[in-house]
Parts: structure tokens; sequence; C-alpha cells
């Protein structure tokens, strides 16, 4: 027993002296003086700054540490900024040092920033601090922290190649005990921020920490998460996540428990509701199991809502194989009147580790209803199958069935995820676009606003899509048209439809479409070229007008930016084309005119108008004219017009912008006219007959230019008889013929005034 008191009187005076000499140095040991040393240090071993500004304070008991006042470091080889600290406390536990092994006793940090930045040469400004020399032996940290303290942190992030910032702002982080396979309670709150994607968001965690980092384990128990914000295109973004999650990374296993996920946001005029729910999950690599997983998503605005919900059942197998009886989405979607719901199922299978998921026998059943629909009601199934690959970011399907009278064959595939890149081919047997669009009998629809209503290209700015569509037969706009295909590429904003072809109306049609959707007010482009189409049957179809004739080759290329159609008209530019043979122009007939027209230049009332008149027509055999367009107008000044009859020209304007026309066509009669009373009426033989059309486009009025033709009739019977007097005076008169035996002489006529002359030319006009 008194070796035992001895021996505890000795520990005791060790104590009692080591605190003596611990109590001294703290006493007498002053580490501020050795500032210039620490800073002449950092400088000649890191070339980087560091300022110490605030008084260093030791305690040696019975934790080992120092506080820190306010303290910087600079960027390497810089005088900028690089960290800052206002204050720090750091501690190690003291027995522990003595077996040579580091335990952090306590940490404690206010108002710490530091950026990190990434050059474009994938340097980062951080390379010079990071460990390089493998061979360096390093001391054992052991991780057991009493607590961790953190306030007023801002953390930030920069990648110059990218051109995106990133930053955590207003960190707090509070900790329990910090130590391998010891709970520990987490209270984390920051706001995270950042531009590519744009997100803004205040962040709340609080849930218990245990790891391992030896045997790479980390859980989260009794997790509850919460963020708000913005993030990419959501904005009011509430999400709230909780339960359990347990991940061994080097066993590869992966256990859930309660975990539940629930979102409201904004998207553009979108309301969303979103929640996820898996009541318990267990991966490992000889088992997967797992009870039924719902998702329900709900959207809403201010036409109407779709709502999917997602069930999966129980799933079995392993992390390498596994499978689930089946999956079934149900989808419904209300717009307006309008009604889609949709069933798709099949069974899955997957494998957890390459993160692939095969849906092998896809079942897709579809029903539409509304007012505008055939029988208000249409319907459709497909069957196929789809496959995801989340290593690769891919995910692909093939369908094949009918919908309505549409028999389909798709492959759709999907590349990079976010943001999606769109793969397709669509094959449709027959097409016709007019079942489904809303009936307005020629008027723009209840509510569009005409041609002034806002063109929204809005969802195209963000669409990366390729493809090609073909369509056995199509009818949209009442246009008839077989073998149409397109390809299509979307991206960056812009939409390419290059090329397009189709046969229609006994000719064919090929073409291309630009949409640019990038800038503010959108852009347009097209062009097409029709060969060898019957322009009657096209234009009776199009727009219901039975003006022309003819079978022959139209061209256009325009281009304009607006947001809406009125002002895409106003905006076009460009050039049009038409070349037709052996036709005709409905609603006025030329010759017919003309033939009246003697007896209407006997009423010297002037120029006359009459409505078109679909009974009549002017034949041609051959119509050509070219139209430069600026500005919403089209001009032409060659409009050639050749029939047995008649030479035609014309010039004039076609106002697209404001749906009217003013043209004036000069027609020219080179052959013989007869009138209903079988007697040829040649008067007008050479004369040059102007006729007008002005007017709106829908329905312009044709009238004779009489003042015009009147001119020039008399122009040429004047010329005709001045010629005539010349030749008198020059050759001399023609004797007269011998007078009748017993006749009285006549005697010769008197040389005409130029009064008495023009009367002369009128009389020989009129035949008065």
């Amino acid at each position: 027993m008194k070796i035992l008191k001895y021996v505890l009187l000795a520990f005791a005076g060790v104590g009692v002296l080591f605190g003596a000499v611990a109590a001294y140095v703290a006493a007498t040991f002053d580490p501020n003086t050795y500032k210039p040393q620490v800073i002449q240090l950092v400088k000649e071993k890191k070339q980087r700054t560091l300022k110490l500004d605030g008084d260093i304070k030791l305690k040696f008991w019975p934790s080992i540490g120092a506080d820190l006042g306010k303290l910087a470091l600079s960027e390497f080889k810089s005088e900028a900024e690089f960290a800052a600290v206002e204050s720090a406390r750091v501690s190690l536990k003291l027995m522990p040092l003595l077996s040579k092994k580091v335990v952090v006793d306590e940490i404690e940090i206010s108002g710490v920033r530091a950026t990190v930045i990434k050059y474009k040469d994938g340097r980062m400004n951080i390379d010079d601090l990071l460990t390089k020399d493998d061979d360096k032996k390093k001391e054992q940290v052991e991780f057991d922290i009493d607590h961790v303290k953190i306030e007023k942190a801002t953390l930030a992030y920069r990648d110059e190649a990218q051109r995106a910032s990133y930053a955590l702002s207003n960190l707090n982080l509070t900790t329990g005990r910090i130590a391998p396979n010891v709970p520990g309670k987490i209270d984390l709150s920051v706001t995270v921020q950042g531009d590519k994607p744009k997100v803004n968001l205040a962040v709340s965690l609080k849930t218990k920490l245990q790891f391992d980092l030896e045997n790479q384990v980390f859980a989260l128990d009794n997790m509850g998460l919460e963020a708000k914000g913005q993030a990419a295109d959501l904005s009011n973004l509430n999400l709230k996540a909780s339960g359990a999650v347990e991940a061994k990374l080097k066993a590869g296993e992966l256990r859930t428990n309660a975990l539940a996920l629930a979102m409201t946001a904004v998207s553009g005029k979108d309301n969303l509701d979103v929640k996820f729910d898996a009541p318990k999950l267990l991966i490992t690599k000889d088992k997967a199991s797992g009870d039924k997983v719902t998702v329900a998503v709900k959207i809403t605005n201010a036409q109407g809502a779709t709502v999917a919900n997602i069930v999966l059942p129980g799933i079995e197998g392993t992390a390498q194989a596994f499978k689930a009886a089946g999956m079934t989405l149900d989808l419904d979607m209300k717009q307006g009147a309008q009604a889609v719901k949709a069933r798709v199922t099949s069974p899955l299978s997957g494998n957890f580790q390459t993160q692939q998921i095969s849906l092998p026998q896809l079942a897709v059943n579809i029903t539409a209803s509304g007012p505008n629909l055939p029988g208000s009601s249409i319907s459709g199934n497909l069957a196929g199958s789809a496959s995801v690959n989340g290593a690769k970011q891919q995910a692909q399907a093939n369908l094949a069935g009918k919908v309505a009278d549409s028999t389909i064959k798709a492959q759709l595939g999907v590349n990079g995820f976010p943001p999606p890149g769109l793969t397709f081919d669509i094959d449709i047997d027959q097409l016709d676009v007019d079942k489904y669009a809303p009936s307005t009998g020629g008027k723009p629809a209840a509510g569009s606003g005409g041609g002034d209503k806002p063109i929204d290209v809005s969802g195209l700015r963000n669409l990366n899509a390729s493809g090609k569509i073909h369509i056995g037969t199509l009818k949209t706009s009442n246009i008839k048209a077989s073998n149409v295909r397109l390809e299509i590429k979307a991206a960056g904003g812009q939409v390419n439809v290059n090329p397009w072809s189709a046969n229609l109306y006994g000719g064919s049609m090929t073409g291309a479409a630009t949409v640019s959707a990038a800038q503010a007010t959108p852009s347009f482009a097209f062009r097409q070229n029709l060969t060898v189409v019957m322009i009657g049957p096209l234009l009776k179809d199009l727009a219901n007008k039975d003006s022309i004739e003819g079978k022959g080759s139209v061209s256009v290329d325009v281009r304009a930016a607006g947001g809406s159609v009125n002002a895409l008209k106003r905006a076009l530019n460009g050039n049009a084309a038409v070349n037709l043979r052996d036709g005709a122009i409905k609603g006025i007939d030329i010759a017919g005119t003309i033939r009246d027209a003697k007896a209407k230049l006997g009423t010297l009332k002037g120029q006359q108008t009459q409505q078109a008149d679909a009974s009549k027509k002017t034949e041609f055999s051959e119509l050509s004219g070219t139209f430069a367009i600026a500005s919403g107008v089209a001009r032409n000044n060659d409009l050639t017009l050749k029939s047995p009859l008649l030479r035609v020209g014309g010039e004039g304007d076609i106002d697209i912008g404001n749906d009217t026309i003013n043209y004036l066509v000069k027609a020219a009669v080179v052959g013989t006219l007869t009138g209903q009373d079988g007697r040829p009426v040649n008067e007008l033989k050479g004369v040059t007959v102007p006729v007008r059309a002005t007017g709106p486009l829908t329905a312009p009025s044709f009238g004779l230019d009489f003042n015009a033709l009147l001119t020039d009739t008399v122009k040429q019977k004047a010329e005709d008889m001045v010629k005539g007097k010349l030749e008198d005076a020059i050759f001399g008169k023609k004797p007269a013929a011998p007078a009748t035996p017993g006749a009285t002489p006549t005697p010769a006529p008197s040389a005409p005034s130029g009064r008495d002359a023009a009367k002369d030319v009128l009389k020989g006009i009129f035949g008065r």
C-alpha cells in the first residue's frame, strides 16, 4: 500500500510540475513576437503573403491550441486576396500527442472568405497549396472532434473556361461530436448561388451523421433537408426531403428508409407539384429488394392541368440484375375543352451498378376527347420497348401502332440529360391534321387576336433535337400531299427544317425553313419551289379561291422578323417567281371586255370598274413574272401573258402587309375579236388596253382605264390620218374614179381645219 501511495504522490507531483511549467510558458511566451518570422516563412515557401492582424493566444491545458485574430492569405505571386478569416480557434487533445496521434478537439471559425479559380488552361489558384510529394511522411490524423462551429463563411468558385461562377455564402455550420462510427448532429444553413445554370437557393440541413472513412461508410439519419429559391428555370422553388440514407461505397451497398421528397415550383407559366416516396430500398452486391415506389407530378396553368402518376411495385433480384413485375404510368392532361388520358405499362428490369433500366414490353394506350376531334374522341394503341442508360446518359424507345386513322412507327432517343438532346425517326402512313384543328369557318379562332396575337417561340430556345419525319399522305390547311419528308435540327435557339419535300397536285415541292428564337424578336426564313404543279386546285384547296388555272412552277424565298403574324407580313423581304403554261385567269375576260369597249367608249365617261365575275376568264398559253418583296410589299414589273388573241404585260404592287393590291395590266389585241353578232371588232386591233386591279386581295375590283384607252386609240387614228395626208401631199392625190355619164361632177373638198380633223378622227373611231 505504501508503494501505491508513493506512486500516486509521484504522479501528482509530476502533474503539478507539468501544470506549473505550462502556466509559466503561457505567462512568459508571446507567440506574437514570431509573426514576422512566420510571414517570411510563408513568403519563402509558398510565395504568398500572409497577414496576421490580430493577436495570437495560446493555451496548453487541457488541450493545446491557439486563438487567432484576423488573418489573410494572398494569391500565388500576387498581393490579391485569396482567403481571409475574421477569427479562428483550433485545439488538439494533449494526451494523444504523446503517442504521435493528432486528435482535433475543437474548431471554431468566423468570417471565412475564399475564392477558388480554375483558369482557361486548366490550372487552379490552389495548385501550389496542394501536397505533391506522395513520399512525404504524413502525420496520422484521428478524427475525434468535440464540435465544429463555422459562422458567416463565404466560399466562391469561378471557372474561367466555362465562364461560370458559383458561391456558398452565409454558411453557418454547427456540429456535435465528429468521430468514426459515432452519430453526431449536423445543423447547416447556406445560400447557394450560380449562373450556369442560374441558381439562388437558401438551403438548410438537419440530420445525424455517422461515418467510417477507412471502410467508406456514410449514413444520414433523421434527415431534414429544405431548399427555397430559384434553380435553372424553376422559380419559387420549395423542396423538402426526409428519411434515412446509408451508403457503403467500398462494399457497393445502398440502403434507404422512409425516403420522401416534395417539391413545388413555378416554371414559366406552369405551377409544378412533385412528390416522391420510397418506403424501403436495399441494394447489395447479392441482393436488391424494395417496397413500392410512387412518383406523382402535377402541372397546372391557366389553360388546364397535367397529372402523372408512376407506380413501381416491389423490386427483387441483385444489384446486377433486378426486376419488377410491372411499371405503370397514368397520364391525365386537360387543356380547355381538350383532354388526353394515357396509360403506359411494362415489366421492368435493370442493373444498379451500370445504371441501366429496360422496359421490354412497353404498351401505350391513349384516349383524347374534345369538341374539335372527329366524333369528339379518338384513341390509339402503341407497343414496343424502351431502355435507359444512366451512365451514358442515354434513353431510347421503339414504338409502333395505330392512333385514330394513322399507323405510326417511331424511334425516339434522348442523349445527355439535362439538358436533353432529342433524336427521332417517325413514319406515319397517313395524317389528316385538319381533323384535329379547331374549326373557325375561315375566320381567326375566337380569342386568338387574329394576326396581332403574339408569336411565342420561347419553347424553342432550349430545344436540342434532330430527326426525320416521313408521312405517306398528308392533309393540312386543306392541302393534300404525299410522300412528305422533313429533316429537322434544333440547337442554340434555332430550328432548321432542311430539306423538306413532297409530291402534290401533279408535281413536286422542295424547300427549307428556319425559325430563330435566340433573340427577343423571333425571325423566320422560308424557301420553297413548286415544280410542274397544277396551281388551280392548289389555290382552291389552300385559300378557297378559284382565280387561276395552269400548270407550272412557283418559287418563293423570303425572310422576316416580328412578334406577330401581321408584323411578319409587314417586314417580309425576299423574292418570288411564277411561270405557268396553258391556263386561265378567272374573274375577268379581257378579250370579252375589249369586245364591249367600242360601245363603252361611246359614253366617254372615263374609267369604269366591275367586280370579279367567276363565270369569266382570260385564257393564256404562258404566264410568267417575278416579284421583288421589300417591307411587306411585292413589286412586279415584268408580267407576261400570252394567248392567240392577246399579249398582256403588267406592273404594280401587292401590299402583303395590308392585304391590298394596286396592279395595272396592259392588254394588246393581236388577233380578230368576234362579237356576239358574228361581226369582227377590228377597231381596237393593235391598241393597248389597260386593266387595273385594285382593292383587297380577297375581293379585288377589275376595271378598264377608258381614258388611257381613248388616248391610245386617238393617238393611233391620228397617226394613221396624218400619215395619209402626208402621202397625198408627197405623192399626189389618186385620180378620182371616172364620172358616171350624166352625173354632176363633185367638187374637190377643201382642206379641213384642225378642229374638223379631230372630229373626223373621232367619227372614224366610233363609226359616226
